[in-house]
C-alpha cells in the first residue's frame, strides 16, 4: 500500500455513472506531478494512452523548465484516452481519488510545492463534466476526508504534450528513487485496492 506520506483512502463509487457512449474518450488529469498520475492510469485496463504533458497556460510557457519554475500558468496534468466499455470515466474519478490525488490539498502533492502541482479535474465533454460535479459533492459529503476538499474543476484548454523523456518515465525508470518512494506505490495500491481494474503491463505512449 501506499506509504504514510500519502496514504491510500478508498473514494466512494460514484451514484452518478458515466454514459458516454461508444467509442474511445479523452479527460485530463492533473494531480501533483505527472510522472506519478501517468503511472497509475496506464496500469488501468481500458486505459489506451495516457500522455504526461502541461495544461492551462500558453504554447510559449510549455517546457519543463518553464513550469518547474512555478512561473507559468500551466499544471502537469495527463490526458488520458479511455475505452469507457472498460471503464467509465466515474470509475477514473475514484481511481483518481483513491491512490493518485489527495483532493484536501491545494498547490502540492507528496513532496512536490507549487502551482504547477495542483490538483484538478478537465472534464473534455458535457457529461464528464456533470460527472465530476456530481463526484465532488458526493465526495464533499461522504465523510471519509477530514479536511475540506478543495480539488476543482477547470476549464479544457490546450494540452501540450511534455518532453519525450518524461512520457512512460516509471516503465523506463523503474529503479528511479522518486519512483521507487513516491509513484511505485501508488502503483501498489491500486493493484489492491480495484484489482478489477487493475493492469499489470503498462500501456505504452
Amino acid at each position: 500500500m501506499a506509504l504514510a506520506a500519502e496514504q491510500a483512502v478508498e473514494a466512494p463509487a460514484a451514484k452518478r455513472k458515466a454514459s458516454e457512449g461508444a467509442g474511445l474518450k479523452t479527460a485530463i488529469f492533473a494531480g501533483g506531478c505527472f510522472w506519478g498520475v501517468e503511472a497509475v492510469f496506464s496500469h488501468v485496463d481500458g486505459v489506451k494512452s495516457a500522455v504526461s504533458g502541461y495544461h492551462g497556460g500558453t504554447k510559449r510557457q510549455a517546457s519543463y523548465s518553464l513550469v518547474s519554475s512555478g512561473m507559468t500558468d500551466h499544471v502537469e496534468a495527463v490526458k488520458v484516452t479511455y475505452d469507457p466499455k472498460l471503464v467509465r470515466y466515474d470509475e477514473l474519478l475514484q481511481i483518481f481519488f483513491s491512490v493518485v490525488a489527495d483532493p484536501t490539498l491545494k498547490n502540492r502533492q507528496g513532496p512536490d510545492r507549487g502551482a504547477h502541482y495542483n490538483a484538478e479535474l478537465v472534464p473534455l465533454s458535457a457529461e464528464q463534466r456533470a460527472v465530476a460535479a456530481a463526484y465532488l459533492t458526493q465526495m464533499k459529503a461522504s465523510g471519509v476526508w477530514k479536511k475540506p476538499i478543495v480539488t476543482s474543476i477547470g476549464p479544457a484548454r490546450t494540452f501540450y504534450a511534455a518532453e519525450d523523456y518524461h512520457q512512460d518515465f516509471a516503465a523506463k525508470n523503474p529503479r528511479h528513487g522518486y519512483i521507487q518512494r513516491w509513484d511505485k506505490p501508488k502503483i501498489a495500491s491500486l493493484k489492491a485496492m480495484y484489482p478489477e481494474h487493475y493492469r499489470a503491463a503498462f500501456v505504452r505512449n
